[in-house]
């Protein structure tokens, strides 16, 4: 059986003639060694409290390109662009679209280290033979709304031009999480925000279109933070989450914090699509229903990829 959580706008395929853009927080993909890195990168090792073994980091590895491929499948060819986070370095991209049944499909990658304590970051893959790399920067959130210094992930901008011309600016997010507190937090992702949506009025000012705005903003569609972005931009996952879908489940309630963000002039052409094939699910035995399957539950290794569901989005061209 294979779940798509989203019937009402459920696209069957994505022409030579359309955009195909994925984006997946990956939880915690570390590579398998200890670098020295801090905390996280002992625990996600051979020796550390994971036991995050080569085996199993292959395993994952491999998931991820099953799943990658059942979108293919689904949607009648590979993904064009995909955003990824929470990935320790590029290493573990390469990994994937390197060591993988990616290697065919010609993906090069896009990654800087950030600041984050966890040691994760936010990446951008494309397919080579479909664009060129126009220029890349990223951009730090080293400050909260009431000017106290943090440390998260920085905001990945990329310029890819298509050989017919097209040219698409994306910026990958990964916005700070919520721990400690919705409230006592939200002046974090209020700051992220900003650094976002001041990139995307630069773009706006130099008459630039086709903006996309993707990943995990750890909030709701209707938040403070993603209410800033009002009219300047469009959020692919309203309606989703006004009919209850999401790609994160918490005691039994789905939430919508992976999502696409564009600007208005692909407000017509473009829409997003929650994917949960079987594979990447298991049943919720706290709560009625089926939940992401984890790489860990708890300190128990699960085997499965990310506590977080990929989301598709289809731009028709004109």
């Amino acid at each position: 059986m294979c779940f798509l959580m989203s019937p009402a706008c459920a696209v069957s395929s994505a022409g030579t003639d359309s955009l195909l853009a994925v984006f997946w927080n990956l939880e915690n993909f570390f590579d398998f060694t200890d670098g020295g890195g801090g905390s996280s990168d002992r625990e996600f090792s051979p020796e550390g409290e994971r036991r995050w073994t080569g085996g199993r980091y292959w395993r994952k590895c491999h998931s991820v390109a099953k799943s990658i491929i059942w979108i293919s499948e689904k949607y009648g060819r590979m993904p064009d662009v995909m955003g990824f986070a929470e990935v320790e370095n590029g290493s573990v991209l390469r990994s994937v679209i390197y060591g993988t049944a990616l290697k065919k499909y010609g993906y090069v990658q896009i990654h800087a280290d950030s600041p984050d304590p966890r040691g994760i970051d936010v990446a951008l893959v494309y397919r080579k033979r479909l664009f060129r790399c126009a220029g890349w920067k990223t951009f730090p959130v080293s400050a909260d709304m009431d000017g106290n210094r943090m440390a998260t992930r920085d905001i990945l901008y990329v310029c890819l031009e298509g050989s017919d011309e097209d040219r698409y600016h994306f910026l990958v997010n990964h916005h700070p999480s919520k721990y400690g507190g919705a409230a006592a937090t939200d002046g974090k992702r209020i700051a992220a925000m900003n650094v976002m949506l001041h990139v995307c009025d630069s773009l706006s000012a130099a008459g630039e279109n086709n903006i996309v705005c993707m990943g995990d903003f750890n909030d709701n569609p209707d938040g403070e933070a993603l209410g800033l972005a009002g009219k300047r931009l469009v959020n692919l996952g309203k309606d989703l989450h006004e009919r209850g879908e999401g790609t994160i489940r918490f005691s039994g309630k789905w939430d919508l914090i992976d999502m696409f963000l564009v600007s208005l002039d692909m407000e017509s052409s473009a829409v997003m699509e929650i994917c949960f094939p079987d594979f990447l699910a298991v049943r919720d035995n706290t709560c009625s229903g089926m939940k992401p399957l984890r790489t860990y539950t708890g300190p128990r290794y699960s085997g499965g990829i990310s506590d977080h569901l990929p989301i598709i989005m289809i731009v028709k061209k004109d």
